[in-house]
């Protein structure tokens, strides 16, 4: 049974960071690709940031480009979501994500996940 356990969300003042983790079990097939989601009151769910299994190519939102890092740790099968200069308007509950269908732009892995973790909270106050 696939299951992702994200952690790492808190309530932090504008400029501040945090760090998001999401640990990965119970797969059995390769994924493609992994990543983080987010989804504000009242909006859709979107792709924030996603990397690809296979050659590591990342995928950046250009809301978050310059201030979120994403990275994997393979030996202990966790990704991480590095967040700094964080705004009010990154609160949201942020989501990890699998993806198991093959693509060819890393940009259309952040719209394919397969299976999803139970999210964690991120409060960003002015």
């Amino acid at each position: 049974q696939v299951q992702l356990v994200e952690s790492g969300g808190g309530l932090v003042q504008a400029g501040g960071s945090l760090r998001l983790s999401c640990a990965a079990s119970g797969f059995t097939l390769d994924y493609s690709a992994i990543g983080w989601f987010r989804q504000a009151p009242g909006k859709e769910r979107e792709g924030v940031s996603c990397i690809s299994s296979s050659d590591g190519r990342i995928y950046y939102a250009e809301s978050v480009k310059g201030r979120f890092t994403i990275s994997r740790d393979n030996a202990k099968k966790t990704v991480y979501l590095h967040m700094n200069s964080l705004k009010p308007e990154d609160t949201a509950v942020y989501y990890c994500g699998v993806v198991t269908r093959p693509f060819t732009l890393i940009q259309t892995a952040c719209t394919l996940p397969r299976y999803w973790g139970q999210g964690t909270q991120v409060t960003v106050s002015s």
